[in-house]
């Protein structure tokens, strides 16, 4: 089952300036202007390496990694250790905790079914993040992975060593983040042991681990002598875990040939109810009742200030189109969209979709009104999320949804921890 084992993280020194201006977000959900803004807020702000600039960025940023190591500004660990890490933020009204054990993980492929992803990749996203463990032979952002603790044994211990002061804390557009170091032996091995019959479950990071799959592939083939390859930073955290938080990403369509809104929304009412909507600021109430009551349902927004409500009709319908998908997967909101809807109807292929031709995503829902209303985008579909035991499901039956189908929030911070991957 899993290994997992404690890391000698490359940590920033005092030399650095204050925690909360070397934090950044990890590269994968940057909004226009987010690099800049976090690349301003200190010359050693993790940014310069998580997402490097230049005519050679990969390039430049090993160099950084190099020259903030000799000048001390990052420096690594003398002894191995795992760390906990704790999220508090607020949600829907409601203050929330969410807990994570940082270490590292012995790298296993998805079909010997200890670590299972849940959602396609991309290519150019792949590309890129390899292309920067090759130039860094680091990991700076991790994956995020969940596992099953039924006993409540890592809950109880990750309770009782984060009862106290922690090594860092700052807060970070709105979400507190918490730090501390644990590199006591036995309870290092007590962690190891708890994974022994465990699988973990990729809920973020599904191109950083699959990247890493070919970065080992890549050091064999080069005769590079990187024992850390076979190793990934993760952050792990209790699948029930109260804190774990998914919200939904919006599909926003554009470039469409001979796009027929008449046309589309008269194939709609042949397998969905479609009730005409006003206020479209309303959309993300409306989403989330019927979610509540478990309805398989989307909003579709073309601009103006109508929307359309679609409500499937008959739950058997993707039983009887995709019967050889497993029933996880056929029950997911997204898969019926791109099956349905974005397929079926529109005809939007598989691979049109990986290259985000005529089809991209935003979590943003004032972002996908606004990109309607401006005309970047000819239309909209408004999703409810996926649940966390749906993707444990669809993970489980080695099936993967479409990708950019789930968004834990919030993401796990870059900066406080960077694993070399070479001595």
């Amino acid at each position: 089952m899993p290994e997992i084992a404690p890391l000698r993280a490359l940590r920033y020194t005092a030399k650095a300036g204050e925690m909360e201006t070397l934090l950044c977000p990890p590269y994968d959900v940057l909004a226009p202007g987010d690099r800049e803004r976090f690349a301003a807020r200190n010359p050693y702000n993790c940014m310069h390496l998580e997402v490097p600039d230049g005519d050679d960025p990969y390039r430049a940023a090993a160099e950084q990694l190099r020259q903030w190591t000799e000048e001390a500004v990052l420096k690594r660990d003398l002894l191995p250790a795992m760390f906990l890490y704790e999220q508090e933020f607020r949600l829907h009204g409601e203050t929330l905790r969410n807990k994570v054990l940082y270490c590292r993980v012995k790298l296993s492929e998805p079909q010997e079914g200890m670590i299972l992803p849940h959602e396609k990749t991309l290519d150019e996203a792949k590309r890129d993040r390899l292309r920067l463990m090759q130039s860094t032979f680091c990991n700076i952002s991790p994956v995020y992975g969940l596992y099953e603790d039924p006993k409540r044994e890592t809950k109880e211990r990750i309770d009782r060593l984060s009862d106290c002061k922690p090594r860092y804390t700052c807060t970070l557009d709105g979400v507190t983040h918490r730090l501390w170091v644990v590199n006591d032996l036995v309870v290092l091995r007590a962690f190891r042991d708890d994974f022994q019959d465990r699988k973990i479950y990729i809920a973020d990071g599904h191109h950083r681990y699959a990247t890493a799959l070919e970065f080992r592939r890549w050091c064999k083939e080069q005769g590079k002598d990187c024992p850390g390859a076979e190793t990934i930073m993760m952050g792990l955290a209790d699948i029930d875990g109260p804190g774990l938080a998914v919200l939904p990403i919006h599909r926003l369509l554009h470039g469409l040939p001979h796009f027929d809104e008449d046309a589309l929304l008269e194939r709609c009412r042949t397998c969905f109810h479609v009730y005409e909507m006003d206020t479209p600021e309303n959309i993300e109430t409306n989403m989330d009742a019927l979610h509540r009551q478990a309805k398989k349902a989307f909003a579709y927004y073309s601009g103006g200030n109508k929307w359309l409500l679609l409500i499937l009709k008959d739950e058997t319908l993707m039983d009887r189109l995709c019967p050889e998908q497993s029933e996880a997967t056929r029950n997911l909101n997204v898969s019926l969209l791109h099956k349905v809807i974005l397929e079926d109807m529109l005809g939007i292929d598989a691979d049109n979709m990986a290259k985000q031709e005529t089809l991209t995503y935003t979590r943003d829902f004032q972002e996908a009104l606004s990109s309607v209303r401006d005309g970047e985008s000819q239309c909209a579909f408004f999703v409810n999320p996926a649940r966390i035991q749906e993707i444990r499901r669809i993970a489980d039956a080695g099936e993967k949804m479409p990708q950019k189908s789930t968004w834990f929030y919030p993401k796990l911070i870059t900066g406080f921890l960077i694993n070399p991957l070479t001595d």
